[in-house]
């Protein structure tokens, strides 16, 4: 099982021939093709670094092929072609190491209803090869750190819309990732629990993890990303942080550039304040 991820450093190691080793990013997508039976292009050479440590955000509309790019880093969609690697681990031709190094927190609530919360992520962590002594104590240390601990013996099925979302989250750090990849982690839910979703995020990021967010809310990307890339019709078309993504459309704000992205820049706010004004 992989170990806990050790912090970045930005000061490589050498090898003992004196020679420095550079450690491989946590995600390397080269060329990555996907398409289906149909004739549907969802991954047109889609080329993306991220790097260990960081806090990356993917954001693009309905459509543009955000989720198929989380299937096929995951091996819930197989490339067509081009190549996916995690920590130098080939997704498709080393599949066990480069899965087991990824936590997916998915935005389909994808819970077993007849199962408890413990039974959820002792299943999840048996999975991974963890050890039944290792699974209860990091059981035991994730309910607690998502205040979950007193729903230990409940089953999914009776709990609220957040305390779903928070066991997710929880279920996809039970086998110690090094790169956690959450898909609209906060859709449909309250300020107060997307908040605290933020919180929980911005710690895991700050102890190691790498982390790929996927959202609709621009504001939490600003947030929580040190990068961010737009990817529309399969295509990474920018890449950089929020506010080099604002200068490269030439416009004030992340938001701004999200809507040239997708051709809409009539709804932009500042229009409307000028118009206002």
């Amino acid at each position: 099982m992989p170990a806990e991820p050790a912090p970045p450093t930005d000061d490589p190691q050498p090898a003992s021939g004196g020679t420095a080793v550079v450690a491989p990013p946590a995600l390397e997508v080269t060329d990555l093709v996907k398409e289906y039976p149909t004739g549907t292009k969802a991954l047109q050479g889609v080329a993306l670094t991220i790097q260990e440590g960081s806090f990356f955000g993917l954001l693009g509309p309905n459509g543009a092929g955000k989720s198929t790019l989380i299937h096929c880093t995951t091996g819930l969609a197989m490339p067509t072609s081009g190549s996916i690697r995690v920590f130098g681990h080939d997704a498709v031709d080393h599949y066990s190491e480069a899965r087991k190094a990824v936590g997916l927190a998915p935005q389909d609530l994808n819970l077993d209803h007849f199962l408890t919360l413990e039974e959820t992520l002792d299943f999840h962590g048996g999975y991974f090869g963890m050890r039944r002594r290792e699974r209860k104590e990091r059981i035991s240390e994730l309910l607690d750190a998502f205040s979950l601990s007193s729903k230990r013996n409940d089953r999914t099925r009776t709990l609220s819309g957040g305390m779903k979302r928070r066991l997710i989250l929880a279920r996809a750090l039970m086998h110690r990732p090094k790169f956690l990849i959450l898909d609209e982690p906060t859709a449909g839910v309250d300020v107060e629990l997307r908040l605290e979703l933020w919180h929980y995020v911005r710690r895991i990021n700050d102890e190691g993890t790498t982390i790929l967010l996927t959202t609709h809310y621009l504001e939490e990307a600003e947030q929580l990303c040190d990068r961010i890339a737009f990817i529309n019709g399969g295509q990474i078309v920018a890449e950089g942080t929020s506010p080099e993504l604002a200068a490269k459309f030439g416009v004030a704000s992340l938001e701004d550039a999200y809507l040239e992205l997708v051709g809409r820049k009539e709804l932009s706010r500042a229009s409307g304040e000028e118009g206002i004004r």
